[in-house]
């Protein structure tokens, strides 16, 4: 007979934690939170300490009931919610609702649902910790006040469904900033000389480094042309070789942040499917005979930290699947990134040697396979010895003009053996290797190529860049960054073109208006200051009240003010030269999430839509008749088709060539990879290789 009621948030956790507690104990899920501020009213009594007036969510009182009536059956009632703030206001909320004795421990925390981690917290519960309740509670005021003081405004000056978050406009500010930075923008012309040589059998290439021993710019042809007179008729001949060694250390293992940042360069997530999948993991798979388990340790984290069991567990399993040169001397520890970073949880890792990617693969998804995989290699590699490689510079006289090779080899791979970190300009870091060569050495000119550049302006926001500035500037917290990003797309503030953020106009009228009239809420030293200001309160060493107090001061000063001042704005969409096909009405051209569309100004009257459509140049290599379009599914993503469909089904997720096959005249398409663009034909083998057109080097200036 069950004595004890265990309440967790998801019917996945509560399937997971039940097999582990046994027959004493019943395990039910609350859904998250069952208790919030009230969506039809701002629900906080400023006057009042800011008390917030809290109701049962609609649709949550069935489960309510269900847990109030399990919890008079039992003798105990655990509320075992996630690791934190969240998780301990959730359990706040149920101990309210349910009547519980907060003075006795009915809190039981773990950070992996193992059945180990979940036996030992069962036998230290704890009472619930109001610090961080309040820390919880002082966000959501914070952000509703923010919410529902500023939106209305917008609603009424600029366009209905407009709002405003703390934390989201900020986000919305630096992409502008970005914007900004590229339209003001000045390429600078520059040349590079690169040299093709020959040893024996080995071709290299190096670039031009000095001339009469004085390093040289090389901005306009006419220098290059110097370079050229220079040089003509001279030998190449090796004058200086540089033999270094360099270590090269891995990765920590994942904190919330850079598991999203690699998950988008590595296998293409979103950050919100990263932490689906990432919450999929942790709370439990089903693994045939073994039963359910949780795979990773929780992924709301920005701490490196690792467990010394874990640590342990993992150097054996290095040794002997690699050899004990593969193990450092010592465990590694991994500094924090940021000195707000919270030490009580560990980094993002699997919860167990045993359980490798392989031998789980049959019992999970595609996409939980590839982000298993994913943490498990990185961790393992964040505990592994450091690589060497033997780097090479080469000095190369000709001349009046010295040209540099330089290359590397790996002597010993150590964590490169099983994972490298990605970066987030797609360019791979392979090594670029270099005959012998010695001193005195008279190289084979094969080759001679001057190239023209022009510096480029930093890149436009993806994902995974917005994730790491806001994480680098302290804006948010690892639970708010895929949240925040799903609310600006929505909101139609900033759209995605290629995988990278775009600002509506919609989105830079807003942040004009709220830099005229709350530059505090756009400020990214206030906002992190704020973000400081909460850890505080969740360490103990604030008041949440005062911390509230202290920001609405200036805030209804300012609120008052621009009731006052701000003007209406009436947004006026792009008309089309396109007629609507339904009504007559000239299309307009909008925004949405995944970029722009046509929509019948006619609206609400008349609510056709419809995508805006690109040649590529194309003819149907099907019905030989159409044209080859670019389009976007629903999701987002661009395919290939025909302009006559429905007449003609022809669509490619790939995008087809102008170029027909010189093998076979069928179809080509383009493949990218971190390699570059190959030409690839969909009837026989043919694969060519193209040149990137935007493959120049990047330079900031």
């Amino acid at each position: 007979m069950a004595d004890s009621l265990v309440i967790v948030e998801s019917p996945a956790k509560a399937k997971t934690i039940g097999k582990y507690l046994g027959s004493k104990f019943i395990v039910k899920a609350s859904m998250g939170h069952i208790r919030d501020l009230p969506k039809s009213q701002i629900g906080v009594e400023v006057e009042n300490d800011f008390n917030p007036k809290y109701i049962t969510i609609r649709g949550k009182g069935s489960i309510l009931k269900e847990l109030k009536d399990a919890s008079k059956k039992v003798k105990n009632v655990y509320l075992a919610a996630d690791p934190d703030r969240e998780g301990e206001a959730i359990a706040w909320h149920l101990a309210h609702a349910l009547d519980l004795n907060q003075d006795e421990s009915c809190r039981v925390v773990f950070n992996e649902i193992t059945k180990q981690a979940v036996k030992d917290a069962f036998k230290t519960p704890r009472k619930i910790n109001m610090d961080l309740v309040n820390a919880q509670q002082a966000r959501r005021i914070l952000d509703r006040l923010v919410g529902y003081k500023i939106s209305p405004l917008l609603w009424k000056k600029v366009k209905k469904g407009l709002s405003a978050g703390r934390v989201q406009s900020v986000a919305v500010k630096i992409i502008l900033d970005r914007e900004n930075e590229i339209d003001a923008f000045v390429p600078e012309e520059y040349w590079t000389i690169t040299a093709r040589l020959g040893k024996g059998d080995s071709v290299f290439e190096a670039k031009f480094h000095q001339l009469n021993g004085q390093k040289k710019e090389l901005t306009r042809e006419a220098d290059v042309q110097e370079i050229l007179d220079a040089i003509k008729g001279s030998t190449f001949k090796v004058s200086e070789v540089k033999e270094k060694e360099r270590q090269r250390h891995p990765s920590p293992p994942f904190t919330t942040s850079s598991m999203q940042q690699e998950a988008a360069r590595k296998l293409n997530f979103r950050a919100a499917k990263t932490m689906s999948v990432a919450q999929q993991l942790y709370e439990g798979v089903e693994l045939g005979k073994e039963g359910t388990v949780g795979l990773i340790t929780y992924m709301r984290t920005d701490s490196t930290r690792v467990a010394a069991s874990a640590q342990e567990e993992f150097k054996v399993f290095i040794q002997e699947k690699y050899g004990d040169t593969f193990v450092p001397e010592t465990p590694r520890e991994y500094s924090k990134k940021a000195a707000n970073a919270q030490e009580a949880h560990e980094a993002v890792r699997p919860t167990s040697v045993e359980r490798n990617p392989d031998s789980v693969k049959q019992f999970l998804s595609r996409d939980q396979f590839r982000l298993y995989k994913l943490v498990w290699e990185r961790f393992v590699a964040s505990q592994m010895s450091s690589a060497i490689l033997d780097t090479l510079s080469v000095d190369i006289a000709v001349g009046n003009a010295m040209f540099r090779a330089s290359g590397s080899k790996v002597r010993f791979p150590g964590f490169m053996k099983v994972y490298v970190e990605g970066n987030d300009d797609g360019t791979t870091d392979e090594d670029k290797f270099l005959p012998v060569l010695t001193a005195g050495d008279k190289l084979k000119k094969q080759d001679i190529e001057p190239k023209q550049h022009f510096t480029q302006p930093p890149p436009r926001y993806t994902e995974a860049r917005l994730v790491k500035a806001m994480e680098e500037l302290g804006i948010g917290r690892p639970s708010t960054y895929a949240p925040t990003l799903e609310t600006i797309q929505k909101r139609g503030y900033v759209a995605i073109e290629e995988k990278k953020f775009m600002l509506t106009e919609l989105g830079e009228l807003v942040i004009e208006q709220m830099e005229q009239f709350f530059p505090e809420i756009l400020n990214v030293e206030f906002t992190a200051h704020m973000e400081e200001d909460l850890d505080h309160v969740e360490e103990g060493s604030e008041d949440w009240v005062r911390v509230l107090a202290e920001f609405y001061e200036s805030f209804e000063k300012r609120l008052e003010f621009a009731e006052e001042e701000m003007k209406e704005i009436e947004i006026e969409d792009e008309v089309s030269d396109e007629i609507c096909e339904k009504c007559g009405k000239p299309l307009v051209y909008k925004l949405g999430r995944f970029g722009k569309f046509l929509a019948c100004s006619g609206f609400p009257d008349c609510r056709n839509t419809k995508p805006i459509v690109k040649d590529i140049g194309v003819t149907c290599p099907k019905c030989k008749e159409g044209h080859v379009v670019e389009r976007r599914s629903k999701k987002g993503r661009i395919f290939f088709g025909c302009d006559r469909y429905p007449d003609c089904d022809f669509v490619s997720w790939d995008r087809p060539s102008i170029k027909p096959c010189p093998k076979c005249d069928s179809l080509m398409v383009e493949k990218r990879n971190k390699q570059g663009t190959k030409l690839q034909c969909t009837s026989c083998d043919h694969v060519e290789m193209v040149e990137d057109q935007d493959d120049e080097e990047i330079v900031e200036s």
